[in-house]
Parts: structure tokens; C-alpha cells; sequence
């Protein structure tokens, strides 16, 4: 499963998938929680996420950290572990 998160509101978030046809769900986390927790901002008046990717087993643990992600070269970074 593929999931993205973003700061944005659900409306926000709902039109960015639609407009480039996302085959996975973009989670909202306007309080920033997921992104301290997952060090992609620093404080919760973040204005932005970093583009960090984590590879997360069935067992719910951490496999890899993708810390500076490429967009156009993470999912084959990522197919070559599994």
C-alpha cells in the first residue's frame, strides 16, 4: 500500500490527486503531527514537508529511509528493495 501525506486540507489534498491522477491516497496532517513524528518538518508552524519516503513492513516497522526523495527516481529506489 502507498500512501502520501501532506499539510494540506482534505479539499486541497483532493484536488492535487485528481489534477495528476495519484493511484494512492494523500493523507492530511494540518497539525503536523505525522511530519515531526516522521522528521519531515522541524515545528508545527512548518510551511512545508520535506519529500522524505519510508519503507514500512507488514509488521509496521521501518525497512528504509529515502531522506532526500526524487519524485521521478523513488519508486524504483524503493521496487529494488522489495
Amino acid at each position: 500500500m502507498v500512501l502520501g501525506v501532506s499539510f494540506d486540507t482534505v479539499e486541497e489534498n483532493a484536488n492535487f490527486c485528481n489534477k495528476f491522477n495519484f493511484n494512492f491516497q494523500l493523507l492530511c496532517d494540518t497539525e503536523r503531527e505525522i511530519g515531526l513524528a516522521y522528521g519531515a518538518c522541524k515545528d508545527k508552524t512548518a510551511g512545508y514537508a520535506a519529500r522524505i519516503s519510508y519503507l514500512i513492513d507488514t509488521e509496521g516497522k521501518i525497512k528504509a529511509v529515502f531522506p532526500a526523495v526524487s519524485p521521478a527516481e523513488n519508486a524504483d529506489e524503493i521496487l529494488a528493495l522489495l
